[in-house]
C-alpha cells in the first residue's frame, strides 16, 4: 500500500516539477550540498533509520541591519528545488567515488530517491517575519531532509537577506522616489547578481541594469550612457547624420546639431539666468546630441564628465530644448559625483528658470537620477539636508549587504516518528523550540500586528475576540494577555507530499512585491524606524511552554559537584 502511495506521489511529483519549473540557477541540484549530508543519510540508511519521519523548522535568529523585521524570500526557487530533486547516474558515478566505504546498496535508494514523500509548509513569500518563528517547516523521511537542509538554508539564507535590505532602502527612500537596482558589476558572482535583481524588485525596488534578469524575471530595465560614451567624441563634426524627424512626423530637421547651438546660446544670453553660462565643452555637447539623436523619445544624459553646472546642465539644457522643438520630450540627467544635495537644487532651479523663460511646458519637473555609493545612510544625509533628487541608482551597498554579510538561517530537527526533540546550548538564544508547530499573528484594534505565536499542533487556533496568554519562550516573567481583532495562520502548504492536502500555487514576482510593500504597510512604524526600533513580539502558548521547559529538563544532564 505504501508502494502504490509512493509510486502515485511521484507520479504526482513529477507533474508538480513541470507546472513548478526549473530553478533559476541550473547549479541547484540534488548535489548542492554539505559532504555531511550525505554521510549522516548514510549512517541513517545503515541503521535502518532513513525512512523515520521527521520535522525540522527552517528559521533565523536575529533580524539584520541594526533592524526589527526581516523579508522572508526564496521559498518559489526551494520548491522548484525539490519539484526537480533526483540524482543523475553522473552524480551516483561521483558520489560513490568520494563514499567507497559505502554499500551499493545505499546508491540504489538513492537513485530511488525523490520529494515526492516531502511535505513544505511555509510562510508565504514577501511576508515581513521575525526571529524563532519557522519561515518553513518540512517533514519527511530524515535523511531525505536532511538533504534538503544546505540547500533550503542556501537559497533562502540571500534572498531573505537583500529583499531585506531592498525593503530597507525603499523605507528611508520614501514611496515616490524611483529606485533602481545597479548593482550587476559589484554582485558576488553571476548567481548573486541575478537573484539581487530578482530580490531587490520583490523589496520594493522599481527597476534593474540588469538585461538577464529582465529578461528571466520580467523586471523593468534602465540605463543609459557612462562617462565612456561622453568622451569617445572630440567635437561635433563627428556626427554624420544630423537629421531627426519630428514626433508627429510631419517635418524633418535637417541639422539637428545646429538647432543644438542656437539653444545654447539662448541660454547663455538668456535673461533670468543673468549670463551664469559661459563656454561648455564641445565634445560633451556631441555626445549629448548624438545621443539624442539615436533617443529622442527618452533621452537621459550623465552630466558630470567635465563639469556638471559650467557644462553638462548647459549642454543638457541645449539639446533637450531642441528636442522639445521637434516634439518630444527629454527624461532628465543623471548625476554620479560631488555634492549630490547641491548638484540636484541648482540644477533644478536652472530647469525651473528655463521654462519660465521659454514657456516650456513641465521642463521645471526634468528627473534628476543620482548614484555613486548610494546608501541607506547617504538616502537618509541627502533627505535631512534637502534635495531634488527623483530617483537613486544603487549598486554596491544594496547587493552585496555591505553592512551585513549573511542572514543566519538555521535548519532545526523538532520531532522524529511524532516524538518531538530539542536542541540545547549554553546561550538560551540557541535553544531550538520542540514539536510540530503552528504559527499565527495577532492583530490588534488598529490593524497592526500585535505579537506571532506559536503553538502545539494539537492545541485549538487562537480566535478574534478571544483572550489568550502569549509567554516568552525562555523568559518565566516575560507574558501578556492578547485579544486579537483578527488572527492570521502563518504557515501553508506549498508542497504536500502524499497527505492529500491542498497545495497554495506560487504567486507571480508582482504578487510577492505588492504583498511585500503591502506587510510592510501594515506594521507599527515604530518597529521599522531607522534609530532604535521597537523589537516586534514573538511569543508561545502557555501549553508550549511548559512543554519546551519539562523537555529541556527532561534533556539537560544533571550536573554533581564534587
Amino acid at each position: 500500500d505504501s508502494r502504490m502511495a509512493g509510486a502515485n506521489g511521484s507520479a504526482a511529483a513529477e507533474a508538480a516539477a513541470r507546472r513548478v519549473g526549473a530553478p533559476t540557477n541550473p547549479m541547484a541540484t540534488a548535489l548542492l550540498t554539505d559532504q555531511y549530508q550525505f554521510s549522516m543519510a548514510y549512517a541513517y540508511w545503515k541503521a535502518s533509520k532513513h525512512a523515520d519521519r521527521a520535522v525540522f523548522d527552517l528559521y533565523f535568529r536575529k533580524n539584520p541591519f541594526g533592524g526589527e523585521f526581516t523579508v522572508f524570500a526564496g521559498l518559489e526557487e526551494c520548491i522548484k528545488f525539490i519539484a526537480n530533486f533526483k540524482f543523475t547516474e553522473d552524480d551516483i558515478l561521483f558520489l560513490q567515488s568520494v563514499m567507497p566505504m559505502c554499500e551499493d546498496a545505499f546508491f540504489d535508494y538513492l537513485r530511488k530517491t525523490d520529494c515526492s514523500d516531502v511535505e513544505v509548509y511555509s510562510i508565504p513569500e514577501g511576508s515581513v517575519v521575525f526571529p524563532k518563528v519557522p519561515l518553513m517547516r518540512v517533514e519527511g523521511p530524515v535523511a531525505v531532509v536532511q538533504l534538503l537542509e544546505t540547500p533550503f538554508v542556501n537559497l533562502i539564507n540571500y534572498a531573505s537577506l537583500v529583499t531585506t535590505n531592498a525593503a530597507r532602502h525603499r523605507h528611508v527612500a520614501g514611496k515616490s522616489k524611483v529606485l533602481l537596482e545597479f548593482g550587476l558589476r559589484r554582485a558576488q558572482g553571476p548567481d548573486g547578481a541575478i537573484s539581487a535583481s530578482k530580490y531587490c524588485f520583490m523589496g520594493g525596488f522599481d527597476a534593474t541594469s540588469n538585461v538577464l534578469a529582465g529578461n528571466l524575471f520580467g523586471i523593468p530595465l534602465r540605463g543609459t550612457h557612462s562617462h565612456a560614451y561622453v568622451s569617445s567624441y572630440m567635437s561635433l563634426d563627428e556626427i554624420p547624420d544630423k537629421s531627426l524627424k519630428s514626433k508627429d512626423g510631419s517635418r524633418v530637421c535637417k541639422d539637428f546639431v545646429s538647432l543644438v547651438k542656437e539653444w545654447l546660446q539662448k541660454i547663455q544670453l538668456a535673461d533670468s539666468l543673468c549670463g551664469v553660462f559661459g563656454e561648455t565643452n564641445q565634445s560633451e555637447l556631441a555626445a549629448f546630441a548624438s545621443y539624442a539623436l539615436a533617443f529622442p523619445t527618452n533621452f537621459l544624459a550623465l552630466v558630470d564628465t567635465y563639469d556638471v553646472m559650467r557644462s553638462g546642465i548647459p549642454n543638457f539644457c541645449a539639446v533637450a530644448l531642441a528636442l522639445h522643438d521637434l516634439g518630444y520630450k527629454a527624461s532628465g540627467i543623471r548625476l554620479d559625483s560631488g555634492d549630490l544635495a547641491y548638484l540636484s537644487i541648482e540644477a533644478r532651479k536652472v530647469f525651473r528658470t528655463l521654462e519660465k523663460e521659454f514657456n516650456v511646458p513641465a521642463f521645471g519637473k526634468m528627473i534628476i537620477t543620482a548614484s555613486n555609493d548610494l546608501n541607506e545612510e547617504t538616502i537618509d544625509a541627502l533627505n535631512k539636508q534637502g534635495h531634488e533628487v527623483d530617483s537613486f541608482g544603487i549598486g554596491t551597498y544594496l547587493v552585496t549587504c555591505y553592512s551585513q554579510a549573511a542572514l543566519g538561517c538555521v535548519f532545526k530537527l523538532v520531532e522524529i516518528n511524532s516524538r518531538p526533540r530539542i536542541k540545547l546550548s549554553e546561550d538560551v538564544a540557541k535553544v531550538s523550540i520542540p514539536c510540530k508547530k503552528r504559527c499565527f499573528r495577532l492583530y490588534g484594534k488598529e490593524g497592526y500586528p500585535l505579537v506571532d505565536i506559536m503553538m502545539r499542533e494539537s492545541e485549538p487556533s487562537p480566535k478574534a475576540g478571544e483572550r489568550i496568554l502569549c509567554r516568552h519562550p525562555f523568559l518565566e516573567s516575560k507574558r501578556a494577555y492578547v485579544v486579537p481583532q483578527h488572527v492570521e495562520e502563518l504557515l501553508q502548504c506549498y508542497w504536500p507530499g502524499t497527505s492529500n492536502k491542498p497545495r497554495v500555487e506560487l504567486p507571480s514576482l508582482e504578487e510577492i512585491r505588492g504583498r511585500c510593500m503591502q506587510q510592510l504597510e501594515k506594521l507599527r512604524p515604530d518597529h521599522i524606524r531607522r534609530l532604535n526600533p521597537t523589537p516586534y513580539k514573538v511569543s508561545v502558548s502557555a501549553k508550549l511552554y511548559e512543554f519546551i521547559h519539562s523537555l529541556w529538563l527532561n534533556e539537560a544532564p544533571v550536573g554533581e559537584l564534587q
